[in-house]
């Protein structure tokens, strides 16, 4: 198979390069995650002037109309820099459920915003209870009058404390794990029993607890088909983790080239330790755990959009397992071979392994992902 990218891709990938290597250094995003909400807000505007924030966008809503891999080079880049901004959140997860299950109105509307940087969202799914099931939704819709009435709360809300708007999905129907019987509602951050609390993450990113308390909608607030929103949930799940291998390989790349310039210049008995042949075996190995992740992540962007549910499900299960297993693998000989200073906040090895770690545990971690391969009969990357 050809994985070669047209000339516009590799336009796109070396445009969004030089925007990072100019604009996040380490110390840059350490400056960025002091701002509010924890992100680089002149960044967003540089996103927006890129037109990264449009990228999977028609072109009538002021996007460029990119695909899956448009969004794995953005991401892979985003990985490599660590950075803060609530892309994922914004243009992936909300943007996403906008662009596929959105009405007109609210097409025409948002997604310009969105495209412009001038509107945050956050995707409001997960709940305390519900760990990596999808369709575990306690948060009740109940028809009232000519509208709905949301009561319940989220959790782990990605960008929760900055978004403007949240999409939120809640049943209107069925027990508390039916996959029937699930709604997805436009919700405004100020509407009336919406309460928010942000909070750093263990990675420096951003997430917030919302709780829904006789929340008022009409009924043009209703996102895709109502009552059954949960094929439209997992379409953008998958999403979502091809878009985070991505942004994995680009963490792992980060870590391989960081250890390898580490074993050049730190010296032992009065030698580099790159001389020493048990460490070379190990950098190989990495190397080859790298490769790995970075096939399957290719993998799961060619399978993003697949109609057929069940090979789309196995591939995204099968990347999650190995993007979890080789960013365990790299991470710890990283981290081992930086000695005392990788454990440092001062050392950005340790931030990309916390990085790496909070990827493999969103939308289910290796473990999950190899039980649903198991149940499925599906086949394990090695």
């Amino acid at each position: 198979m050809d994985f070669a990218l047209t000339d516009e891709q590799r336009l796109l990938r070396d445009s969004v390069e030089r925007l990072f290597a100019d604009h996040y250094a380490f110390d840059a995003r350490k400056r960025y995650g002091q701002e509010p909400g924890g992100w680089g807000r002149d960044m967003w505007r540089r996103y927006a002037e890129l037109g990264l924030l449009g990228l999977p966008f028609d072109e009538k809503h002021g996007g460029s109309g990119g695909g899956p891999v448009e969004t794995m080079i953005v991401m892979e880049t985003l990985g490599r820099a660590l950075a803060l901004e609530p892309y994922l959140a914004t243009v992936v997860l909300a943007g996403g459920l906008l662009r596929l299950g959105g009405s007109d109105a609210m097409r025409v509307d948002l997604l310009p915003k969105i495209a412009g940087g001038n509107l945050i969202l956050a995707f409001a799914h997960a709940e305390r209870q519900s760990r990596y099931d999808l369709a575990d939704i306690a948060t009740s819709a109940r028809r009232d009058g000519s509208g709905y009435v949301i009561d319940g709360a989220k959790s782990l809300v990605l960008h929760g404390d900055s978004a403007a708007k949240f999409v939120v999905s809640a049943r209107l129907s069925g027990d508390q794990r039916d996959r029937d019987g699930i709604g997805i509602f436009l919700i405004d951050a100020s509407a009336k029993g919406l309460s928010t609390r942000g909070y750093t993450t263990v990675d420096g990113m951003r997430a917030a607890e919302l709780t829904l308390t006789g929340v008022r909608l009409d009924d043009d607030a209703v996102i895709g088909e109502l009552g059954a929103a949960f094929p439209l949930i997992e379409q953008v799940a998958d999403m979502a983790m091809a878009a985070l291998a991505a942004e994995a390989v680009g963490v792992l790349a980060s870590m391989h080239e960081l250890t390898i310039d580490y074993m050049k210049t730190r010296k032992q008995f009065g030698v580099a330790i790159g001389g020493f042949q048990v460490l070379q075996h190990r950098a190989a190995d990495m190397l080859i755990a790298l490769e790995q992740a970075r096939s399957m992540a290719m993998l799961a962007t060619m399978m993003a959009e697949e109609d057929d549910i069940r090979e789309r499900r196995q591939a995204i299960s099968a990347t999650k397992v190995q993007i979890g297993r080789s960013g365990r693998f790299i991470g710890q000989q990283a981290i081992q071979i930086h000695g005392g200073i990788g454990m440092t906040m001062e050392a950005s090895i340790g931030h990309y392994f916390k990085r790496i770690t909070t990827i493999d545990a969103m939308f289910g971690d290796a473990d999950h992902h190899l039980g649903l391969l198991a149940e499925g009969g599906g086949l394990v990357a090695a």
